[in-house]
């Protein structure tokens, strides 16, 4: 029994609807780049459900290269609110503004 690709296009649509959510009404920082990671997962989903749909493994390699850019972009992101949290005692995206200078 296969699973139609139209109920894999609606899990994309609520977890990309979810990380939108979360990345405009939180304000700490690791919780809006977690919903910025469960947009681009839910992007990555999109993408492997058309692949899969059309028959072809192209999509398959992109959402590889993606997963490896999402990785480094999340290790980056954390770096970038440890030496937040250790300059101002907290990660909330409204305080970041301040250290412009």
């Amino acid at each position: 029994m296969s699973i139609p690709p139209g109920h894999f296009l609606m899990l994309a649509a609520v977890l990309f609807t979810i990380g939108v959510a979360g990345a405009i009404l939180r304000r700490n920082a690791i919780i809006v780049l977690m919903s910025i990671e469960l947009m681009l997962n839910a992007v990555n989903l999109t993408l492997l459900t058309a692949g899969r749909a059309m028959g072809d493994i192209d999509s398959h390699v992109f959402v590889f290269f993606s997963l490896t850019v999402a990785a480094a972009e999340v290790a980056i992101g954390l770096a970038l609110v440890v030496a937040i949290f250790r300059s101002l005692g907290r990660t909330e995206v409204d305080d970041i503004s301040v250290m412009h200078g």
